[in-house]
């Protein structure tokens, strides 16, 4: 099939490589030309584990295509993805203006019938405004259909390949068909394709987003708890994640969820059933805690310290809000590396994949180590905010020479505390036993 993917953020770039790799030709587009310009030489321009295979294969039997000339594109497809960013406004609702307005360049320049597909995560009723914008700017019939995405960040491609299950909302049966057979590949194993409403679609991915919020955000809770009563998150986790009701995903407590998903779809779901009059308790108070939650090292660096983190310099390891990305938005680490700057502490911060991308924000206020050990060097402590594999085994001894003092604040619940008392280390986590 012959397929337009407009924007190549994230999804849009996933989407497209993974729909070529079937064997469709799809063409990119996007208004960025030096963007456009580095993609048609092969080059990435995120970080996302397996997908550069793809890329480059699809490129290189030109299966893959990239370009600014949005009227070739659409002109050349029968089937057009919007991949296009959908930021929270002040309020917390999702910005529609690049989905409209995508949608407005689009319908003025068809000629003939076309399958126009929202992947961007949009509020319900997203579909329909898209449909009247086609009404009222082409007398060309389409088929709207709301196809969301559910890629984790790392594992996109392995998500996309092979889903659990693929959501499309669309009344159209000649839409449904013709996805059918696109979709075919991808769930030869027996997943399933969920064909519903477009309203039920588009509420599907802001629902299982926020429960999964959800869900980390109770575990936090809980492991908040246990430092109270000095229970054992890890022992909690194992007793109710064994339950297959509940299941053993998204339990692991931490300095609370970010990216470029989470944040901004709970945001907008409470934005969506406020306008309709729903006070929806549950899902703000998962955005109180998560918040609360993103600092909750800078409160335990400051009863160590007495309330006094002036002159301390601090190393910290994690800048992404995940491993295996590049995408820093929301981490909990820009929140980390904030508040300590307010408290007049200094910082040396290493990510093997974010430095860049933390860098563009938050500019030389911090110093970026080339290694996690060289991070280390004449820190008063450690503070660790994303849960790299590399992280997981270090070399102690290599750290006891570079810190100061054999202090650690983990975010992520790394190590093993039987360990740390082992290495004489202060070992502060989260939910589990302080070791002194």
């Amino acid at each position: 099939m012959k397929i337009a993917v407009i924007g190549t953020g994230y999804v849009g770039l996933v989407t497209g490589t993974c729909l070529a790799e079937t064997g469709n030709e799809v063409v990119c587009v996007d208004i960025n030309q030096d963007k456009v310009k580095m993609m048609q030489a092969g080059k990435m321009p995120i970080y996302e584990p397996g997908l550069d295979v793809l890329f480059e294969r699809n490129i290189s039997q030109k299966r893959l295509t990239f370009t600014t000339d949005l009227a070739g594109a659409i002109k050349n497809s029968t089937i057009i993805f919007m991949a296009l960013p959908t930021p929270p406004g002040g309020d917390g609702a999702a910005d529609l203006s690049y989905i409209l307005g995508a949608a407005k360049d689009i319908s003025k320049l068809i000629t003939e019938y076309k399958i126009i597909i929202n992947k961007s995560t949009v509020p319900v009723g997203t579909a329909d405004r898209v449909k009247d914008v086609f009404l009222a700017n082409s007398n060309v019939k389409v088929d709207v259909v709301s196809n969301p995405e559910f890629l984790k960040e790392g594992v996109a491609v392995e998500d996309f390949m092979k889903p659990d299950r693929i959501v499309i909302g669309t009344e159209s049966q000649h839409a449904r068909k013709i996805l059918a057979e696109l979709y075919a590949p991808y769930v030869r194993q027996g997943n399933p394709i969920i064909f519903m409403d477009e309203k039920s679609s588009e509420l599907t991915k802001y629902a299982a987003n926020s429960f999964l919020a959800t869900k980390i955000t109770f575990m936090n809770e809980i492991a908040n708890l246990c430092e109270l009563v000095g229970a054992d998150v890890d022992s909690v986790r194992n007793g109710i994640g064994s339950d297959d009701r509940i299941g053993r995903r998204f339990l692991f407590p931490g300095v609370g969820y970010g990216g470029s998903c989470f944040p901004k779809d709970v945001h907008a779901l409470v934005k969506s059933a406020d306008d309709s009059l729903y006070d929806f308790q549950i899902l703000k108070s998962v955005i109180q805690v998560n918040e609360k939650q993103k600092t909750i090292i800078i409160e335990k660096l400051l009863k160590y310290y007495k309330q006094d983190l002036k002159a301390k310099h601090f190393a910290l390891w994690g800048l992404s809000f995940k491993p295996e990305t590049d995408d820093i938005r929301e981490a909990p680490a820009l929140y980390i590396v904030k508040e300590l700057l307010k408290h007049g502490a200094t910082v040396s911060v290493f990510d093997p994949e974010g430095q860049s991308n933390f860098k563009d924000l938050m500019g030389n206020e911090v110093q970026y180590a080339k290694n996690q050990y060289d991070a280390l060097m004449g820190a008063d402590a450690l503070l660790i905010a994303t849960e790299w594999s590399l992280f997981r085994n270090p070399d102690f001894e290599k750290m006891e020479e570079a810190l100061k003092h054999k202090v650690i604040f983990d975010g992520r619940n790394l190590y093993d505390l039987n360990k740390m008392v082992e290495l004489g280390y202060y070992y502060n986590s989260i939910g589990r036993k302080l070791i002194n």
